[in-house]
């Protein structure tokens, strides 16, 4: 979507309280209110378009911003402070739903709020997280769509190893503070997997562009390392640090999401988080016309893809398996 229809659609949605009073639903129903935590940043062209996608999905069902809807949106970059800032904001606003990005945002929502109805997205182990009782039967005022499985950590150092079969060593990076589980939720696949694989696995807990650069410059002292970098909103907003740094030290790693190769990275596999957010969309609109989040079971993922950087394939001095190219949902060139 072009940025001059992105900002058409969105019809000044990040200033809603500047609008008129008198702006009321056609036919005299009340307008809703609907509030928007992002865990990434503004600044994420990514995350821009994901967040037109769940508009979207919404104007397909009859809601219209500056008509009958008015969007409520707070993006915290990562930012454990400024999530439960905009968390509390966003609740003392009493919005009739609120679409919560990332696991530490849902969380934060969750303590403040057990009655405004919460959709999710992008969260990997919601159970785990303890804001929903189970996928099919959420209860509350919380349930939406899970991304990542968590066998997907296995998945992730498989197809490193395919693509870099010289990687001997390999380190899931994440932030303690925002992955799920505090980084334990994809160790069992990935330790399982590496076992099977002959790799040395490797934890690399950060919390800083100082503790990543540090993580990676280790890893790339010696030949054979190789990164696999957990799903976490704290990666994507550093994505472009993490692809830097893995790139001086010639360290091939693997993402969760196609804007880590398309920003730099080798390649990556992943839900396609615009899909996830496209498909908020109806679970948001149920709300609004009076369903309980809790009997609506959570979702999982329905679509996949393979992306792979052939460029930095061959910065790295890569040959791209014939077999991996041909799985490719996107190649990039």
């Amino acid at each position: 979507m072009k940025r001059r229809e992105f900002i058409a659609l969105l019809g000044g949605a990040a200033t809603p309280l500047l609008w008129p009073l008198a702006v009321r639903a056609q036919g005299g129903d009340r307008v809703r209110r609907v509030g928007v935590l992002m865990g990434y940043a503004k600044s994420d062209s990514s995350a821009q378009s994901f967040f037109a996608g769940f508009v979207q999905s919404l104007r397909e069902l009859g809601w219209t911003v500056g008509q009958n809807l008015l969007i409520e949106d707070r993006w915290a970059g990562g930012d454990i402070n400024q999530i439960q800032k905009f968390a509390k904001e966003l609740v003392e606003i009493k919005p009739d739903a609120i679409l919560a990005n990332t696991t530490p945002v849902t969380v934060a929502l969750h303590r403040e709020t057990l009655t405004i109805p919460i959709i999710f997205v992008i969260v990997s182990d919601p159970v785990g997280a303890g804001v929903i009782a189970s996928l099919s039967h959420p209860r509350g005022n919380i349930t939406g769509f899970i991304n990542i499985e968590a066998s997907m950590g296995g998945k992730w150092l498989e197809l490193l190893k395919q693509i870099a079969p010289d990687v001997r060593r390999a380190a899931i990076m994440f932030n303690p503070d925002t992955a799920p589980g505090a980084g334990s939720y994809f160790s069992p696949s990935f330790n399982a997997a590496a076992q099977s694989l002959g790799v040395e696995p490797i934890t690399a807990a950060v919390r800083s562009d100082a503790d990543i650069e540090k993580a990676i410059t280790a890893l790339g002292r010696e030949s054979g390392g190789g990164l696999v970098v957990s799903a976490d909103g704290f990666m994507v907003v550093r994505r472009r640090s993490i692809i830097s740094v893995a790139a001086q030290n010639k360290v091939p790693a693997i993402f969760f999401t196609p804007a880590f190769p398309k920003d730099g990275g080798l390649l990556a596999y992943g839900a396609d988080s615009l899909d996830v957010f496209r498909r908020a969309g109806p679970y948001v609109d149920r709300v609004l016309r009076g369903t309980k989040p809790g009997d609506l079971p959570v979702q999982v993922p329905v679509k996949f893809g393979l992306v792979i950087n052939l460029k930095t394939a061959k910065a790295l001095g890569l040959t791209v398996p014939d077999k991996l190219l041909v799985a490719a949902d996107e190649v990039i060139e």
